[in-house]
């Protein structure tokens, strides 16, 4: 089975005061903590809403909060790779 990064693109964002909502255009719904992103953890909850989904859904880009997020990376539970740099 072959399955491309496009096959998880995400039709929909929403937001609960703790999690980050995405549907998927397979019909699937998927959320992530809003711990897993500190710049969305601070934002404000008309900051988060500025979002634009990105490559056709495959990804969604917060230009004021300078946040990118992966669609795939989210089903594969990546959080803020930036972290990731900073403890290494």
């Amino acid at each position: 089975m072959n399955t491309l990064p496009s096959d998880f693109a995400a039709s929909r964002v929403w937001f609960d005061d703790a999690n980050l909502w995405v549907a998927l255009r397979d019909g699937r719904q998927v959320s992530t903590p809003l711990a897993y992103f500190p710049r969305l953890l601070k934002a404000t909850p008309v900051q988060r809403n500025k979002f634009e989904l990105s490559g056709g859904g495959v990804g969604i880009h917060w230009d004021e909060l300078d946040e990118d997020i992966s669609v795939p990376g989210l089903l594969l539970g990546i959080g803020d790779v930036t972290l990731l740099k900073k403890s290494a």
